[in-house]
């Protein structure tokens, strides 16, 4: 797949309408430069969801883990 293709395609990634476009402008126009930093920028947004949603799943894990240990503790006691 072509990179302009690629940056056509970064709503599919949850990229913003509007940094999509920008991306595109820059590329249009040769400045590599800059859209590399742009698509780093991106990048750096997905890990932050991403580390956002796994200290979701740690919540639920202990809410899970508590659940269990306070069964076993009416069951057994």
């Amino acid at each position: 797949m072509e990179l302009q293709d690629m940056i056509g395609a970064l709503s599919k990634l949850g990229c913003e309408t509007d940094q999509e476009e920008i991306a595109e402008r820059l590329y249009s126009e040769g400045k590599m430069g800059d859209l590399v930093k742009c698509l780093k920028k991106f990048r750096c947004n997905l890990v932050d969801e991403m580390h956002q949603s796994q200290r979701k799943v740690d919540k639920n894990d202990l809410m899970i883990r508590k659940a269990e240990k306070e069964t076993v503790e009416r069951i057994g006691g």
